[in-house]
């Protein structure tokens, strides 16, 4: 079989990275798998000791946090094979998902991107394939009308359907991404802008504006665990996904929607999870909230100013 590159972003993801990397070497693809685990600067020893038996692993060590998507690009950089694999380290593969997943990827010479059906310690299917947000959807999301009004406002993640089938989908989420290293690089990777969070939703999106589709491929089950690695940091989760998603909006959308979507955080979305901060966790998560507001007031008139590309 010929080779893939999987690269694995790590951040103190201790445990999780070393089941992970036990999943891969006892899955059938294990011999045409060149691993590359990117080390964004752990310190929990997560990156030590990472060799596996009839596994090809190596590993980078940055000396900071350089994000997601920038490591992401380190990682990719590294190999040579006609697709990579861009899987999260709080995910464990099954024994033929990678077979699958790529089995679906060359079916079709015009499948850019396959994704996984990622599922849970139970077994049940996440609902991971996404619609492409338009500037009013981000906005709507922002204020959390997909929540009060689900009828008209449709979530930003495909709930009505149960991932049971193999389909093309407008977009997949990055914890089990893989995609034809040719399209990667005539893309220019993943947006290094986004430091976590939206960089999967970008790629794709910049897939089918280059003629390419992206595909869910139900076959291939994965376990992921989500939020692995970033649930003991909520203020810095909340203020990346804020600025991302701010960020994606102007890149796709242009600056009313940006401009749309900073508001919606500053006058509802931040004032309603501090509310609720208060009520259901207390001074912590309260304290959470605030700093992530006073980052993204501080990341804000860079966003403003930024060129989209």
């Amino acid at each position: 079989m010929s080779p893939l590159d999987v690269v694995i972003v790590n951040w103190n993801a201790g445990e999780q990275l070393a089941a992970c990397l036990s999943s891969l070497a006892a899955c059938d693809d294990a011999a045409s798998l060149r691993v590359v685990v990117v080390d964004n600067a752990s310190t929990d020893g997560s990156a030590q000791k990472l060799e596996r038996p009839g596994l090809h692993v190596t590993v980078l060590r940055n000396s900071q946090n350089v994000g997601f998507a920038r490591a992401c690009n380190q990682g990719a950089a590294v190999g040579s094979a006609e697709a990579i694999l861009f899987l999260n380290p709080d995910t464990e593969v099954s024994r033929d998902g990678i077979a699958e997943a790529r089995a679906v990827l060359e079916a079709d010479a015009r499948t850019g991107i396959v994704g996984a059906r990622l599922v849970d310690e139970a077994g049940a299917t996440h609902r991971t394939c996404a619609r492409t947000p338009t500037g009013f959807s981000l906005v709507a999301h922002t204020l959390f009308l997909d929540r009060l009004m689900p009828g008209r406002i449709p979530p930003h993640f495909r709930l009505d359907w149960d991932h049971a089938d193999t389909r093309p989908v407008d977009a997949v989420m990055g914890a089990f991404l893989m995609i034809r290293r040719p399209l990667f690089e005539r893309l220019h990777g993943f947006d290094e802008r986004f430091f976590v969070y939206w960089e999967d939703a970008d790629l794709c999106a910049r897939t089918c504006e280059a003629g390419f589709g992206v595909c869910h491929a139900a076959r291939a089950v994965i376990r992921h665990r989500g939020q692995g690695t970033t649930e003991a940091v909520k203020d810095r989760r909340l203020f990346y996904f804020l600025r991302a998603q701010a960020l994606y909006a102007g890149k796709h959308h242009g600056r009313a929607a940006l401009l749309g979507v900073l508001a919606a955080a500053f006058v509802v979305n931040l004032p309603v999870r501090l509310v609720r901060a208060l009520l259901r966790g207390g001074p912590g998560e309260a304290g959470a909230v605030l700093r992530a507001g006073r980052w993204l007031a501080a990341a804000a008139p860079k966003l403003l100013t930024r060129r989209p590309s």
